[in-house]
């Protein structure tokens, strides 16, 4: 394993990176209503993205085809954008987005209410939200990597949801995935010694049912097993000798 250790300039590149992203969707929220397709989103956050002069660094990764990763209730994650998919009153919708500025890349979800939604659903994604925090308690030199994934696992755990265990955080810079990965849920290991300089992807992605996912046909969109809605939330992080800055939260926590 390889964890990279950002220099002074390389972390000030990465604080740009996450405040476009922040930017990006701080918009975004603006846009979701009852009535809008997940196209118009994904085209929405691409024309921001370019807007900033950067690159929407999930477009054509691994050939997935949109810059916006839009997933609607039982969609986990990697929800492809589609003309004919509308938001309705009392769905949810995760974004996932993330750019490239100057070399470096940013990484960030968020899960936001269409319209009036049910009391289920909005502790869903207040639950899922808080995990992150929990984790990032953690988040910290000297502490282990493992000590957030047990963090986030035993809080989102603690209300009766599932914990997606087939998809986990990672770190990011020069390249949106590096090492190391970041699981949601305790591990037998602590795992490495965080040190600062480090950035890290970290993104609870919670189940109101069972953990269990399946891919859909398009090898993309990850649904959940038991038809149970599902939540994300992801932010950037980056390690310091104190308090973890948070480079897509304009480095406030919320």
């Amino acid at each position: 394993m390889s964890v990279t250790i950002k220099s002074a300039k390389e972390i000030e590149l990465m604080r740009e990176a996450g405040r476009l992203l922040e930017i990006t969707h701080n918009e975004l929220a603006k846009a979701i209503k009852p009535g809008i397709s997940t196209w118009e989103i994904d085209q929405l956050g691409e024309q921001i993205i370019r807007s900033f002069g950067c690159t929407p660094n999930f477009l054509n990764y691994n050939g997935y085809p949109a810059s916006i990763c839009v997933s609607v209730n039982d969609e986990v994650v990697h929800g492809i954008p589609s003309k004919k998919r509308i938001l309705q009153e009392g769905d949810i919708v995760s974004l996932d987005a993330g750019l490239i500025y100057k070399g470096f890349h940013s990484d960030a979800a968020r899960t936001h209410a269409v319209g009036e939604i049910s009391k289920e659903a909005k502790q869903l994604i207040e639950v899922t939200k808080q995990s992150f925090f929990e984790g990032i308690k953690f988040a910290r030199a000297g502490h282990h990597l493992h000590e957030i994934s047990a963090a986030i696992g035993a809080y989102a755990e603690s209300f009766g949801y599932g914990v997606v265990r087939d998809l986990v955080g990672h770190g990011i810079g020069t390249s949106l995935h590096e090492d190391p990965q970041i699981p949601n849920f305790s591990q037998k290991r602590r795992g490495i010694r965080l040190q600062p300089g480090m950035t890290l992807a970290i993104e609870p992605m919670i189940n109101a049912g069972r953990y269990d996912v399946e891919w859909l046909d398009d090898d993309w969109t990850v649904v959940t097993e038991d038809g149970s809605w599902s939540a994300h939330y992801e932010n950037t992080v980056l390690i310091t000798e104190d308090e973890p800055e948070i480079l897509t939260l304009g480095h406030i926590y919320e």
